[in-house]
């Protein structure tokens, strides 16, 4: 039987610091880092450079198919980071905007688009393990993953969590905005027909309303610990 390298999943709705944590602890155990939210971002912002419609299911998910993107994990100032490079150009920072995850949840309900990902999604599972963040992670893309976790917060701290991250990079923001955003993205992401924002069943669930990232870090962290006991000793 294969032996498939590990894999924890960190799902949750944007905002609850699943990406954070999920770079973080891949930087830790040197695993390979899937931030599954940019790769719908990256589907959504070619869609706007190349003014195709989000309703154009066929155009979006023959993007999807084709996409022209690469991802790192670097050391930075403040620990590691994301990098996004779409054809070539470094996208990292417009991805991060709120205009973008709009548009990813919008190309994220299609079954056609969901499936041009799911095995490029996939393939980043390789040795020594992968730390995997999104919405369906470890209830679509990896069912069998041996740590699920799930992130929630309010949308309130949420969306005061985007706006202070906004105005720390100096983009104009609006909290209003941002909010209202956040509530119309969790509506489409919870009530799609297809991959819904829900824990898996054998999931962990950390409500991080009242808790720092660091704070969720050492959470993830010591079951992570408990759970690839085995697999990090080998490292």
């Amino acid at each position: 039987m294969e032996i498939k390298p590990p894999v924890l999943t960190i799902d949750g709705p944007g905002g609850s610091g699943k990406g954070t944590v999920g770079q973080r602890l891949a930087w830790k155990f040197g695993w390979e880092f899937l931030d599954s939210g940019a790769l719908y971002r990256l589907v959504g912002l070619s869609a706007t450079n190349k003014s195709i419609a989000f309703d154009d299911v066929e155009a979006i998910t023959k993007l999807a198919l084709h996409l022209d993107a690469q991802f790192a994990v670097r050391e930075g100032v403040h620990g590691a980071e994301s990098i996004t490079l779409l054809e070539d150009q470094d996208v990292t920072a417009v991805l991060r905007t709120e205009s973008c995850a709009s548009a990813a949840s919008q190309v994220a309900q299609y079954q056609m688009v969901r499936d041009a990902l799911l095995e490029r999604q996939r393939a980043f599972r390789v040795e020594p393990g992968l730390v995997a963040d999104g919405r369906d992670m470890g209830t679509t893309v990896f069912p069998d993953a041996q740590l699920k976790v799930f992130l929630t917060a309010s949308a309130e701290i949420r969306a005061e969590r985007r706006f202070k991250q906004l105005k720390g990079k100096g983009v104009d923001a609006n909290l209003a905005a941002i909010l209202a955003d956040i509530c119309a993205r969790d509506e489409r992401d919870k009530n799609r027909s297809v991959s819904p924002l829900i824990p898996a069943d054998d999931a962990i669930i950390i409500d991080t309303s009242d808790l720092s990232v660091d704070d969720v870090e050492l959470r993830v962290l010591n079951l992570a610990e408990s759970t690839f006991q085995q697999e990090l000793i080998a490292e």
